[in-house]
């Protein structure tokens, strides 16, 4: 059976994440689930099903994951995943391929995306620190993703980007 639960995926399944740059609404995210369980069911590498999974958090966050122990994910089928994107993007209002954001917890506890050059300027007017939880969009591992996903700025690259390295 191709298209899984994110839990059921091993540790060691390969992990793509995507960030959207602005929330997507519950209506928005129902399409944009739909479109890429459609999507899962079907896709394949060099004509073989892939094992894959995805799970949708924090109206932001696309993990897409494929168990390589039966079939790994090819370059083709990983630039059809991003097109397939791309392509959902204007529907549900937000940019989801590209990166170059810097995600984390704000005030209320809501998820906010800044450039880098943001972040570390929000850090140097106290507005982050090493106890301010970020997002680590660098992940490649389903076990990875579950473990450490969301981790104080100090546990994480992101501490790279604070004024006070602590």
């Amino acid at each position: 059976m191709p298209l899984t639960t994110f839990d059921k995926l091993p540790d060691d399944a390969r992990v793509w994440i995507f960030g959207a740059a602005a929330p997507v609404d519950d209506i928005d995210a129902a399409k944009l689930l739909a479109a890429v369980d459609t999507y899962l069911l079907q896709w394949k590498a060099h004509g073989h099903p892939l094992t894959a999974a995805r799970d949708w958090r924090d109206e932001r966050f696309l993990a897409i994951g494929v168990d390589q122990r039966t079939e790994g994910a090819s370059g083709c089928s990983i630039d059809g995943l991003f097109r397939m994107l791309q392509e959902l993007e204007q529907a549900v209002g937000s940019t989801m391929v590209g990166g170059g954001l810097v995600f984390f917890r704000g005030p209320g506890d809501l998820v906010c995306a800044l450039s880098r050059e943001d972040f570390e300027a929000l850090s140097r007017r106290g507005g982050a620190d090493a106890k301010t939880p970020v997002f680590d969009m660098t992940l490649t591992s389903a076990g990875d993703y579950r473990a450490r996903f969301e981790v104080p700025a100090a546990e994480s690259w992101h501490k790279a980007l604070l004024a006070t390295r602590s």
